[in-house]
Parts: C-alpha cells; sequence; structure tokens
C-alpha cells in the first residue's frame, strides 16, 4: 500500500489542496486575502488559492508528527526575520492561520483533539494515502 511517505512531498499537498479546493466545508477566511502569514514576511502570498496550499500542509504535518499543538506548528511556519541593523533572528509564524484551518480539518473529520494536541484521525490517514496512491499510479 502506498502512504504518504512513499511519494514527494510537493505533489502531495497540491493534489490534496485541489481536493480540499472542491471540498464545501474549507473556505479561506475573509482576512485572508490580506493577511501575511507571519511577521517574518513583508507581503501576504501570491497564490491565490494559499489557504487550501496551507490546510494541505497542515494536514501532512500533523500526520507526520503526530499529536501536535500551535505553537509547535507555529515553528514549522516561521522563518527568519529582517531587523535591519540587528542580527537576523527565528520568529515563528501565525497561529491563527494555523489556529483556523485545523478547526476546518477538525470540523471536516480529517483531524481529532485529544489531550496532548490534534492528530490525524482514520478518516484523514486514508484521504492523504488515497491521494499518495493517484500519485503513485500516475507515475
Amino acid at each position: 500500500m502506498t502512504t504518504l511517505y512513499d511519494v514527494s512531498a510537493t505533489k502531495l499537498i497540491e493534489l490534496t489542496a485541489m481536493k480540499l479546493k472542491d471540498d464545501e466545508r474549507f473556505a479561506p477566511p475573509e482576512w485572508a486575502t490580506w493577511v501575511k502569514t507571519g511577521v517574518h514576511k513583508e507581503h501576504p502570498p501570491q497564490n491565490d488559492d494559499w489557504w487550501y496550499v496551507r490546510c494541505a500542509a497542515l494536514l501532512r504535518r500533523i500526520a507526520i508528527d503526530g499529536p501536535v499543538g500551535t505553537q509547535r506548528l507555529r515553528s514549522v511556519y516561521g522563518g527568519k526575520t529582517d531587523n535591519s541593523v540587528k542580527p537576523e533572528r527565528f520568529v515563528k509564524g501565525s497561529g491563527s492561520i494555523i489556529r483556523k484551518a485545523m478547526q476546518q480539518l477538525e470540523n471536516a473529520g480529517l483531524v481529532r483533539t485529544t489531550p496532548k494536541g490534534r492528530e490525524i484521525s482514520s478518516e484523514g490517514r486514508a484521504f492523504l494515502d488515497n491521494g499518495a496512491y493517484e500519485l503513485s499510479k500516475s507515475a
């Protein structure tokens, strides 16, 4: 059986984002058109479908990292900030984006909440594995 570990992460995220875009349970918040994804960014994302890509990437990251919370995922989506004359330093990504995306994933039944954080549900695992299988068949 093909799993999410057997295919390219980029291709799996793209395919999953397309599937999430077709699902009416996933919709970007109204502020998603102009918001930055973190304080380390200067501009909002250029991709119009960035919300679905982030949801797909979060679903994959939750599947890999197991029970995980918002703070740990903020570290994954953070980056270096430019402090002008000060040395650069690492800052975390936006927690609101991650939180809202995880809530949508949870309402869709792909993620569930545990006392240690959110983890992928069996439906979410099957969703990712089916996408990985589709990619392996097309390659």
